[in-house]
């Protein structure tokens, strides 16, 4: 009787591994390490994220709000570790994607290049001029789009907020120029002269990229400019310090974390006004989308989906 061959084990497959469903929320709030520590929050969960465009500054910290769902991201990273060049602007805005984000405040700390513009005052700046050569787009790599940025902040998020300050009495003003430098360093005398020739409002490091890309992503984004200084044009004014930035940026994190909680409890789920910008890729990818590389495709789908296939 021949003898029987062992059976072979068979080596079982390995189940699929389930996508991790990522909490969601409806408002994104950018700006430095405090603005998160306001009272109220509940349901707090850090998310950790690794986008297409790499790593976000900080883990995003998700909860509710006034009975919204919100996510805070630190632009700096907690401890304000990341220059303003070195932050992954594509990373952040395209996490906020990730969670269904489709409104950002941010907050940003500028020097007032105008007298009646005064430290701790919040300027809704409407326009930029954006001096610095950072990545602002999230194309290129095979795939081309034009968007508009006009109007590169949301008029309507931008006049609620600025309603929602004169209405708990913060001295607010509406509209503006923000300019943009590449930093670390301050404006020197001479830029910052300039800056007010030009008619610039504010002075800062970091908005016009973060709005570009939020442009492009279709969510809407408004900049509170949070100011903390007279830049270095003023005569009478002690130089630029970090100690007084700090200092007046302290007294302003309680308007905003003010503003935000109202802003947050009060906004209806739809804002009247002008707001196209859900809709701001519509008509602007000039690629054909037979060229567009398949890697590409799948990198941007969060945000091209609607109109590549």
């Amino acid at each position: 009787m021949a003898a029987r061959k062992p059976l072979k084990k068979t080596a079982k497959k390995a189940a699929p591994k389930r996508a991790l469903k990522l909490p969601q929320a409806e408002i994104g709030i950018l700006g430095g390490t405090g603005l998160y520590e306001i009272d109220g929050i509940a349901d707090v969960r850090e998310v950790k994220l690794r986008t297409p465009m790499g790593d976000p500054s900080d883990a995003y910290i998700v909860g509710t709000l006034e009975g919204r769902r919100v996510a805070f991201l630190s632009r700096h990273s907690r401890g304000h570790r990341i220059l303003p060049q070195e932050i992954n602007n594509r990373a952040n805005i395209y996490g906020f994607k990730m969670l269904g984000v489709t409104k950002i405040i941010s907050a940003n700390s500028c020097g007032s290049l105008k007298e009646e513009i005064r430290p701790r005052d919040i300027v809704f700046a409407d326009q930029f001029f954006d001096r610095t050569h950072r990545v602002n787009t999230f194309f290129g790599g095979g795939i081309v789009a034009h968007v508009g940025v006009a109007q590169p902040v949301c008029p309507d998020l931008s006049k609620f907020l600025y309603d929602t300050a004169v209405c708990l009495g913060v001295r607010a003003r509406l509209g503006g120029t923000y300019i943009c430098i590449e930093g670390p360093a301050f404006s020197t005398k001479a830029e910052s002269e300039i800056y007010r020739s030009w008619g610039c409002s504010v002075v800062g490091m970091t908005a016009p990229t973060e709005a570009k890309l939020a442009r492009e992503a279709e969510i809407c984004y408004a900049t509170m400019n949070l100011v903390t200084d007279y830049d270095v044009w003023r005569a009478e004014e002690e130089d630029v310090s970090v100690e007084l930035v700090l200092e007046n940026l302290r007294l302003n994190i309680h308007n905003a974390k003010a503003i935000i909680k109202k802003a947050l409890a009060t906004m209806p789920p739809e804002l009247e006004g002008e707001c196209a910008c859900n809709e701001a890729l519509r008509n602007t990818i000039m690629t054909d989308p037979r060229l567009i590389p398949a890697a590409r495709k799948r990198e941007l789908a969060l945000i091209i989906g609607r109109y590549v296939k």
